[in-house]
């Protein structure tokens, strides 16, 4: 098995601490649906917590599982239509390209990117090539042998001809847990974070950052947990060094239909209207 991508040596934790945390939403719809010949749809839409502004995509998605080919077009409310096109396995054992486009109607803006993702037993390689801006290329690799990982990733701009980035990781994980430690923008931020599925129920993580160039020794903490009610539901808690703390409770009401509630809470200012609430629904068929 590849170890994960640089991206995701936290990716436990950071799913904890972020993911189904409801509030960050005035209100959220999800709708997806699949036709007989397997094209998936997937409409998306969401209302900004402070302007009231919703915003949304429709996507279109078709894969090909014999030739390892993936289609996906989107348009969204921001006029821009986005095409995907994915080989996976196609080209070369363990390699996954993919070419990216935009294009803005209004202001006749594009956009190209090609990413290609090399996956090994031991080594987790990805490449992404920008080619109509700079064009520059960002770049990360991850090796790992018995849950030890270690990566590094690299940004450079080819007409520059310099490094415009670099960051390194290290962790370690198994099924029980994880741990890692990051070094990201140019080294300059570190932060160190920590998973554990507890049991069947129960899982709990947490997060430390610390900012070298803020020109102050603070260091950000974050904690939470998802507690398993049953297998149609769950609670999830968190809260920060700054006293913002969120919950948010899933129910799956019916099959195909998952309704989200949450809220945040800041705990240092509760006579204030510094408070948010969110709703989720996603209907699934």
């Amino acid at each position: 098995m590849a170890p994960p991508a640089f991206a995701d040596i936290s990716k436990s934790s950071n799913d904890l601490l972020t993911r189904d945390f409801y509030h960050t939403a005035a209100a959220n719809l999800e709708v997806k649906t699949k036709a007989p010949n397997g094209v998936a749809f997937n409409l998306k839409g969401k209302s900004d917590n402070k302007s009231g502004a919703i915003a949304g995509q429709i996507e279109a998605k078709y894969t090909d599982k014999p030739s390892g080919l993936t289609l996906t077009q989107a348009w969204t409310t921001f006029n821009a239509l986005d095409t995907k096109i994915e080989l996976d396995n196609t080209i070369a054992n363990g390699l996954k390209a993919e070419v990216i486009t935009q294009f803005l109607p209004a202001t006749k803006g594009k956009g190209a990117k090609l990413n290609l993702h090399f996956r090994q037993p031991l080594f987790h390689a990805r490449a992404f090539f920008d080619l109509l801006k700079g064009p520059s290329f960002n770049g990360d690799a991850v090796i790992g042998h018995d849950g030890f990982l270690a990566g590094a990733e690299v940004g450079y701009d080819v007409n520059g001809g310099k490094i415009t980035k670099y960051s390194a990781a290290v962790g370690y994980s198994v099924s029980e847990y994880t741990a890692a430690v990051t070094a990201t923008n140019n080294l300059s931020t570190f932060a160190t974070s920590y998973y554990h599925r507890v049991n069947a129920q129960v899982e709990a993580g947490a997060k430390a950052t610390w900012d070298a160039k803020s020109g102050n020794n603070a260091v950000g903490l974050e904690i939470a947990s998802k507690y398993k009610l049953d297998n149609n539901a769950f609670v999830k808690a968190k809260i920060n060094n700054e006293g913002i703390a969120a919950l948010a409770y899933s129910q799956l009401l019916r099959p195909g239909v998952t309704l989200g509630l949450g809220a945040s809470i800041d705990t240092q200012r509760l006579s204030e209207p510094a408070h948010k609430v969110g709703l989720n629904f996603v209907f699934e068929s």
